[in-house]
């Protein structure tokens, strides 16, 4: 029987097999690809994969993926450690499936895999911690469409001169905010205030290209709240103050 808890690297190379053992695959950094029952999954930060015992299953990684990784000894380990957790506890295990973590349970497997795990004390007691939390409930992970970007985009046009909040953009695609903000840096390789800021600095520059508005006025209506705020941030972004962008653009058309 392999440790309770362990930490493992996966890559390109698919790893296919089983074991006599349940093993719950928690995900720490990258994505894992996932098949079971022939289902696929991608687990990632956030998510873990239920393997019951006996399951063949097959995991690889393109870009590589880092991960923790519980292996449950048996039925009366599970008796004596979670006490009246033991039944929740088995009726987790019995079935392959793909969880989402609530955020409490995501600190506690990020605080495991920060931990002396080779330790067995902490290791034994670490894991019945865990498996009491996801006994206590674990939302599913089905294999949802994608976010509605479009919708997002828009919504971001329409408000740039207005306060922007994650929980708004996360309104719009139905999701908590730990989780439309997964998906979104999953999907689009940036935070969503991220791309709020891009848009701002992209908007404002647009606008001092194309329009005769005062520096001012473009900074109110793309959600600075002062010039010199959005003057620092198009320098950031273009490596151009707003006036030297005029002149240039004057140039460029003279």
């Amino acid at each position: 029987m392999p440790p309770i808890l362990s930490l493992r690297h996966y890559n390109h190379d698919q790893i296919v097999h089983s074991h006599q053992h349940t093993q719950l695959v928690f995900g720490l950094r990258g994505q894992l690809d996932f098949e079971m029952d022939g289902r696929g999954s991608r687990i990632q930060q956030q998510q873990l994969a239920v393997v019951p015992s006996d399951t063949r299953h097959a995991c690889g990684s393109a870009s590589g993926s880092h991960c923790l990784i519980l292996d449950v000894p048996d039925d009366n380990w599970l008796q004596q450690r979670l006490g009246h957790h033991s039944e929740p506890g088995r009726r987790l295990l019995e079935k392959p499936a793909s969880l989402h973590l609530s955020p409490a349970q995501s600190q506690l497997v990020g605080w495991l895999a920060a931990s002396p795990i080779n330790d067995p004390v902490i290791s034994e007691q670490g894991a019945a911690l865990l498996l009491a939390s996801l006994a206590g409930g674990c939302e599913p992970a089905i294999q949802s469409s994608p976010l509605p970007l479009a919708a997002i985009h828009a919504h971001v046009e329409r408000h740039l001169g207005h306060p922007l909040e994650v929980r708004d953009l996360a309104r719009l695609a139905g999701l908590s905010v730990p989780r439309f903000h997964a998906r979104f840096v999953s999907e689009t390789g940036m935070t969503p205030m991220e791309f709020v800021r891009r848009r701002r600095v992209q908007q404002g520059r647009e606008l001092l290209i194309g329009t005769r508005l005062a520096v001012g006025e473009i900074a109110a209506r793309v959600g600075y709240a002062s010039q010199s705020a959005f003057t620092a941030a198009l320098s950031r972004e273009f490596g151009v103050t707003p006036r030297a962008l005029r002149r240039e653009s004057l140039d460029n058309r003279g």
